[in-house]
């Protein structure tokens, strides 16, 4: 795991680009600054672009039904055709309709094809910290299977945000086969809340031998500084709170490696299921 210098990686390795964005309301100029991380991704020889949470439209107020767009709209098909374009892989956190009033915080991924490779729809509701996310969002099926992308010698596993206290989901994520756990986020800025951040990324990739990226929103009253984390705990990259793209390479071989030192999950005794 290394944060990208050369042309090119190990054999298996996959270029992941970070895009810590600062997210407003208006919609059109988040797309426009979608399509410039894009441009740097496919500049880098990327093959994966991560962006945060709520990458279509933010208000730190709150994001509902007002921000919602389908599938086959703008954001999601902008993201199809820049994927397309430029031959580069991206996640991203969209705002679908939900029932009534409310709406859906989802992640999609698209394949370096354009084509939807797939949507997880966010399970655990942020009602925390003084926020009630279900009083405009409704949440995701619990028993939907994993979000997963296969690039490389890799597989990514796609989760949001609030999920990342919750270490069952990354669980979850690594027994569908992910060696790489992504959490776009928000993260709501306050007291702790950075060390928190920190100190769960670094959490569920050493339980769980997996390299774990958040990518965090940069802006006012979000927290900013993604975090990349090896298998073995150790921080690859960190940003500030500031917007900022930065891109690394990913090694399979590292991951292996930390799995035969620490065989944690071969030893496990419980497996975990849905309620």
């Amino acid at each position: 795991m290394t944060e990208q210098r050369g042309d090119g990686g190990p054999e298996g390795s996959v270029r992941v680009t970070v895009g810590q964005l600062e997210v407003s309301d208006d919609h059109a100029a988040n797309l426009e600054a979608v399509a410039g991380t894009f441009r740097e991704a496919a500049r880098l020889s990327a093959d994966l672009l991560v962006l945060p949470e709520y990458a279509s439209g933010y208000d730190r107020r709150g994001v509902g039904r007002e921000h919602a767009e389908p599938l086959d709209g703008p954001f999601v098909s902008t993201l199809r055709s820049l994927a397309r374009r430029h031959g580069v892989a991206v996640v991203a956190g969209t705002t679908l309709p939900g029932a009534g009033d409310r709406a859906v915080n989802a992640m999609v991924a698209v394949d370096s094809a354009g084509e939807l490779a797939g949507v997880y729809r966010k399970v655990h509701l942020y009602d925390a910290f003084g926020t009630r996310e279900s009083d405009r969002l409704e949440p995701g099926p619990v028993d939907a299977p994993p979000l997963t992308l296969r690039l490389g010698g890799l597989t990514f596993g796609v989760l949001t945000c609030y999920d990342l206290r919750f270490p069952e989901s990354a669980r979850r994520a690594v027994d569908a086969g992910a060696d790489v756990l992504l959490y776009p986020a928000a993260w709501v800025a306050g007291p702790l809340k950075a060390d928190h951040w920190h100190t769960l990324l670094r959490a569920r990739a050493i339980e769980n031998t997996a390299i774990t990226i958040g990518v965090g929103m940069a802006g006012k009253g979000v927290t900013g500084r993604s975090l990349l984390v090896g298998p073995d705990g150790v921080v690859g990259l960190e940003l500030g709170e500031a917007a900022d793209v930065r891109t690394v390479d990913l090694d399979p071989a590292g991951v292996a490696a930390a799995r035969e030192a620490n065989p944690s999950l071969a030893n496990r005794r419980y497996t975990v299921a849905p309620r």
